[in-house]
């Protein structure tokens, strides 16, 4: 069980970790299993037509000491709209959000909690010097990262390195007042998310992270396609 309050950081007891759980039966029980040191709560958002949310319930009915919430839907909200649906069921003063296929550890959601002291928002990276990379991906999607990259920056005029890592954390009192004008729900949301909040004049760092790419993404070369539609609409509208 990791400290609920360190020295330098937070409580998790303020902290929310929201988790998209699209058709994940084949490995939420492990994901699971690793968040189980989490103090705070933990919303899963299942809109999926597998045994996620069935597996999820089970496991918070085994383990009535963790803070699990499963929210279900029965049509597709997409990651961002997922996301969006966890951070409006927060009622913490900290919200965070992470990928289920464990890529990230709950470690290390905890060090970007811990930013949240001096910071409205904290966004791991796997880019910026400092960053652990225990699985790459593979060539190809590395290309594919970088060339995003460049077109957020052209397109948006944010200076991240990374803007598609799955682990973000944020005060809530700066999600509250820009959720309302989030239009995205699919992988182009981060993007969103990170630009209305530079508009809001919101402070969010980026913070190196130790990552390892799971095989198993569900980022596919339409998903890609969409993505790159779904940022021009959205900055030339």
């Amino acid at each position: 069980m990791l400290n609920d309050t360190r020295a330098d950081g937070v409580n998790q007891t303020d902290c929310t970790l929201v988790i998209p759980a699209y058709n994940e039966e084949r490995r939420i029980q492990s994901l699971l299993r690793d968040l189980s040191g989490f103090a705070g709560d933990l919303v899963f958002v299942c809109d999926g037509t597998d045994a996620t949310a069935e597996i999820i319930k089970a496991f918070a009915a085994e383990h009535p000491d963790l803070r699990i919430r499963c929210l279900t839907f029965q049509t597709r909200l997409g990651k961002g709209g997922g996301v969006v649906a966890g951070m409006k069921a927060a009622t913490t003063p900290f919200v965070g959000y992470m990928d289920a296929d464990g890529s990230t550890a709950l470690s290390e959601m905890v060090r970007l909690f811990d930013r949240l002291t001096t910071s409205d928002g904290a966004i791991g990276s796997r880019w910026v010097p400092g960053s652990i990379l225990e699985v790459k991906q593979g060539l190809r999607r590395r290309i594919e990262s970088r060339l995003f990259n460049l077109l957020v920056r052209l397109l948006f005029g944010l200076d991240y390195r990374d803007t598609q890592c799955g682990a973000k954390a944020f005060r809530r009192e700066a999600l509250e007042p820009v959720l309302p004008s989030l239009r995205s729900t699919g992988f182009e949301f981060d993007v969103e998310l990170l630009w209305r909040l530079r508009q809001a004049g919101r402070r969010v760092e980026e913070v190196p992270i130790t990552w390892a790419n799971r095989d198993e993404s569900k980022v596919m070369i339409s998903d890609a396609k969409e993505m790159l539609l779904g940022m021009i609409r959205l900055r030339f509208g």
